[in-house]
């Protein structure tokens, strides 16, 4: 990534922080005074974080170097940070090292195949880093579709694929897949960061996804694990399933399985499948 990712990501976030979200004992240095445009200014977040005015500008100017892992933790508390951002603010100032970066396996684990199989009824599959549906289970394919016979795996390619005709977001939340989705591959994008197949697929769902495109302009990398979905079955009807996201600790997968919510209607057709 470079310094400029790292910028755009500490502005982001300071114009997200309110002036009341910071503690009350957190005064504005000497001849300033209230900010009236939203977020926080650099001196505010500066005087947090302890470091000078003119090295946080500097940090959001692409222009300093980068910080020390003491730095990135104050600033992160500085931010308010969670714990996901804090592990990708800390990836964009090259804290974590390439091996690290690249430890995802290739292969898919023995162990997410049992679980799969294991998760009686419940339809569920495995993506890698970028979105690849890589296994699945039997109520997945009953649910959704046979994936071994798709040309495409790709989950963002499919759901461009399928837009508007398998599934949607429920009223007034259409866009909770795209940003789902875009903090995943930001996430995935500073774990790998040669990867030029994540950016083009990335630019290409940018192109179709005004949705995305705005979160993936604000570094959105806060997790969502689940986003609620209306999709039309040829056999059950009408259902309203939950996309629930498990990361495996380790590896670069992660578990998508699809739920409803306990007695209702789609709870009932799920179980015939």
């Amino acid at each position: 990534m470079s310094s400029q990712d790292l910028a755009e990501f500490l502005r982001r976030r300071r114009e997200e922080l309110r002036p009341e979200d910071v503690p009350a004992e957190a005064t504005l240095p000497p001849g300033l005074r209230a900010r009236r445009t939203p977020g926080l200014r650099r001196e505010k977040v500066a005087a947090l974080a302890q470091v000078s005015v003119s090295y946080y500008e500097r940090l959001e100017r692409a222009r300093a170097p980068r910080p020390s892992p003491q730095v990135l933790a104050a600033l992160a508390t500085a931010l308010q940070l969670t714990g996901a951002e804090r592990d990708y603010l800390a990836r964009l100032a090259g804290q974590v090292l390439p091996a690290e970066r690249d430890d995802a396996p290739e292969h898919v684990p023995d162990a997410a195949r049992q679980l799969l199989d294991r998760l009686d009824g419940i339809p569920a599959y495995l993506v890698n880093d970028r979105q690849d549906i890589v296994a699945w289970n039997a109520a997945a394919v009953a649910l959704i579709t046979d994936f071994s016979r798709l040309s495409e795996r790709n989950l963002l390619r499919v759901s461009l694929r399928f837009r508007d005709t398998l599934c949607t977001g429920t009223p007034g939340s259409e866009a909770d897949f795209a940003q789902q989705t875009a903090a995943q591959l930001r996430t995935a994008g500073v774990r790998h960061p040669p990867d030029t197949v994540l950016a083009e697929l990335v630019n290409e769902f940018a192109t179709h996804d005004p949705d995305f495109a705005s979160a993936w302009r604000n570094h959105a990398v806060r997790p969502m694990p689940s986003v609620r979905k209306n999709l039309q079955h040829p056999r059950l009807g009408a259902l309203e399933i939950d996309r629930h996201i498990l990361g495996l600790p380790g590896s670069g997968f992660s578990v998508v399985m699809y739920t409803a919510e306990a007695g209702s209607p789609s709870a009932a057709a799920l179980k015939k499948l």
